[in-house]
C-alpha cells in the first residue's frame, strides 16, 4: 500500500465529532479500483471512502488526479472494477435508477444539451424521481421548483431557452434542476465552473445553507482549494488516483500538501481563519 493510502486510510479512521463520536456516514467506498471501459489501466485506486452524513465534503486534487471518476462510481455512473459502494448502508445495486434519484442529486460535467427547453421546465425534470409516468404536476413539486429557482437566484432566467443562456447561467439552471429533486444528498462535479466569482460565492453559500438548514449531505469538486477549505467541514485530497489525505480543512491543509499534491509552494496561515497564499509553481517532481 502507497504511503498516500496509508496516510488517507488512517484520516479515515480519526474522525470524530467534537465530542469524540465516531462521525456517521451517507456514502462508503471500499475497496474500490476504477478505470474506464475504453482502457484497462486503474484510474482510481481507493481502499476506503467516506461521506460523513449531514456534512459538505470537498474533493480537491489537480486534473487528472481521479475527483471525477470517484464522484461517477459514488453515483453509480461509473460501474468499479472491484469493490463496492454503499448509500446509507444499502449497495447502490439495490437501487433503481429512480430510486437511487430519489436518494442523491448528482450534477456532472455531461449534461445533455438540450437547448430549445426552458429554464423553468429543465427544473422541473428534477421532480421526476418523486412522479408516477401518468402523474401531473403536484403543489409539491411546484414548492420545490419555485424553492430551488430561488437558491440558485434564476427567477429572472425561468422563461429563457436553456441554449440562448451563457456557460455561467446554463450552470445555474442545471444547479437548480438537482436542487429540486430534493434529496438528502447531493454529488456536485465542480459545480463553480463557468461561474464569476460572484456566483461562485452564492453556489457555495447555497451548499452550506441547504447543509445547515435541512442536513442534506454534500460532496462537491472544487477546484479553488481556498474555497474548499471555507466552505468544507471535510476535505478529500487526490493525487494519482488516491487518497492522500482526508480529515478537516484545518489538518488537511498544509504547505507539504500544496507541495506534493499541486506542485506549488505556498504558506498556510491558520488564525484568523485558514488561508493559502501561493508563492510559486514547483518543478514537475512531485513525490
Amino acid at each position: 500500500m502507497s504511503r498516500t493510502q496509508q496516510s488517507a486510510d488512517r484520516e479515515q479512521e480519526r474522525i470524530t465529532d467534537d465530542d469524540g463520536n465516531a462521525v456517521e456516514s451517507a456514502l462508503v467506498g471500499d475497496d474500490l479500483e476504477l478505470s474506464y471501459p475504453t482502457s484497462e489501466e486503474t484510474i482510481v485506486d481507493c481502499a476506503r471512502l467516506d461521506i460523513p452524513e449531514g456534512a459538505v465534503t470537498a474533493l480537491v486534487g489537480p486534473n487528472g488526479s481521479g475527483k471525477s471518476t470517484l464522484l461517477k462510481a459514488l453515483s453509480k455512473h461509473l460501474e468499479p472494477n472491484a469493490g463496492s459502494v454503499q448509500i446509507h448502508g444499502k449497495d447502490l445495486d439495490a437501487f433503481s435508477r429512480k430510486e437511487l434519484a430519489r436518494e442523491m442529486g448528482v450534477l456532472s460535467q455531461e449534461n445533455d444539451s438540450l437547448g430549445s427547453i426552458s429554464v423553468e421546465d429543465l427544473i422541473y425534470h428534477g421532480r421526476y424521481p418523486h412522479r408516477g409516468f401518468f402523474d401531473g404536476v403536484s403543489e409539491e413539486d411546484q414548492q420545490a421548483v419555485e424553492r430551488a429557482i430561488e437558491l440558485a437566484g434564476i427567477d429572472h432566467l425561468r422563461e429563457s431557452e436553456l441554449g440562448q443562456l451563457s456557460g455561467g447561467q446554463k450552470q445555474l439552471a442545471w444547479i437548480a434542476m438537482v436542487l429540486a429533486q430534493d434529496t438528502d444528498v447531493l454529488l456536485l462535479d465542480e459545480p463553480t465552473t463557468f461561474l464569476d466569482i460572484h456566483h461562485q460565492f452564492r453556489v457555495l453559500e447555497t451548499i452550506r445553507q441547504l447543509n445547515e438548514e435541512r442536513g442534506v449531505t454534500v460532496a462537491v469538486i472544487l477546484h479553488d482549494i481556498s474555497q474548499a477549505a471555507r466552505f468544507a467541514d471535510y476535505l478529500v485530497a487526490m493525487c494519482d488516483g488516491e487518497l492522500y489525505d482526508w480529515g478537516p480543512p484545518e489538518e488537511v491543509v498544509t504547505e507539504q500538501l500544496l507541495a506534493d499534491v499541486f506542485g506549488v509552494e505556498a504558506t498556510v496561515e491558520y488564525e484568523p481563519e485558514l488561508q493559502v497564499l501561493p508563492k510559486r509553481a514547483l518543478p514537475d517532481s512531485r513525490t
